[in-house]
């Protein structure tokens, strides 16, 4: 089975996070510099086989798009002109970096380790594939 890619696409870095073969767990991958994801995920897709991938969709409380929505939007737009037979799912990812923030608490991160923005973002990227794949099994 091809796996499921997560993006948590930001203006600096770019969480990633992917699923195993059998799309059951989501695993943070790495973050990267956003100016690199494009080459990132050609070189990526040349190795895996990726079924979908997840693009985070920001929105504010009441549900309207937020300000950095344009910035994602253009992202979406290029992704899906350099990769047309990739299918793209839009997921909302409100409260994700609070719970990728929350769970490094939990998991008993260092103050100095919880303000690793990449890792936020890298677990963001997981938070929203998990959150998909829970939704697909009911």
């Amino acid at each position: 089975m091809p796996r499921i890619l997560s993006i948590d696409y930001g203006q600096k870095r770019t969480g990633i996070a992917v699923t195993d073969e059998m799309q059951i767990i989501a695993s943070g991958l790495t973050t990267i510099p956003t100016s690199t994801v494009i080459d990132f995920l050609k070189d990526y897709f040349s190795k895996e086989k990726v079924e979908a991938v997840l693009i985070g969709e920001p929105k504010q409380m009441n549900g309207q798009p937020s300000e950095s929505a344009p910035i994602i939007k253009g992202f979406v737009t290029h992704f899906s002109n350099i990769f047309p037979d990739m299918k793209v799912v839009r997921v909302d990812e409100r409260f994700t970096s609070k719970m990728a923030f929350q769970t490094m608490i939990d998991s008993g991160l260092s103050k100095k380790q919880r303000q690793n923005k990449g890792l936020i973002d890298e677990i963001s990227a997981t938070i929203m594939l998990q959150d998909y794949l829970s939704s697909k099994r009911f």
